[in-house]
């Protein structure tokens, strides 16, 4: 008896091994664009994605069939949306904070947890809206302000004209 339950949970970590193996890298990659961390230095997204796993982890034997993936990308959208009270404001102009930021770090925190599961991880509207616990359209409002955010330029970076000297 014994040896047939160590057997299944050798299989089981097995399992979760070669899941980790080929999803971290782009569950990372999606904590990154969350955290609005700059490349290279990501502990917050670390955290949040062991935090994650760790979660799969525990509800590994009861997903039965279902997208290990899927069930990680939300227990990070979770864990994300609960503590994002922490990192409420985007960075502004002239406000202080780590110098060269994650590209979406001009975004509330909510604003980019919609923009990474909408455009990043393709998921539907419908989905993201329950997902975060927002109607519809709220969710396409947030989108839609976001990438608007996104597509401007940020006063830090238009060129300032020289003044000139009037006679």
């Amino acid at each position: 008896m014994r040896e047939r339950a160590a057997a299944r949970e050798r299989r089981r970590d097995e399992e979760f091994e070669s899941f980790v193996a080929g999803a971290a890298g782009r569950l990372l990659h999606v904590a990154v664009l969350l955290t609005a961390e700059p490349a290279g230095d990501t502990p917050r997204a670390r955290r949040l994605l062991l935090a994650a796993l760790s979660r799969t982890y525990a509800h590994w034997d009861r997903l039965r069939g279902d997208d290990p993936y899927e069930h990680t990308r939300q227990e990070l959208a979770a864990h994300f949306a609960h503590s994002a009270w922490r990192h409420r404001l985007p960075r502004l102009p002239g406000r202080s904070g780590r110098a060269g930021g994650g590209v979406l770090d001009r975004l509330t925190p909510r604003e980019r947890l919609v923009v990474v599961l909408r455009l990043y991880e393709g998921i539907a509207e419908e989905q993201v809206a329950a997902a975060v616990g927002l109607p519809a359209e709220r969710v396409r409002a947030l989108c839609g302000h976001a990438t608007a955010t996104l597509r401007s330029v940020p006063q830090e970076a238009t060129p300032r004209r020289p003044e000139v000297a009037t006679p």
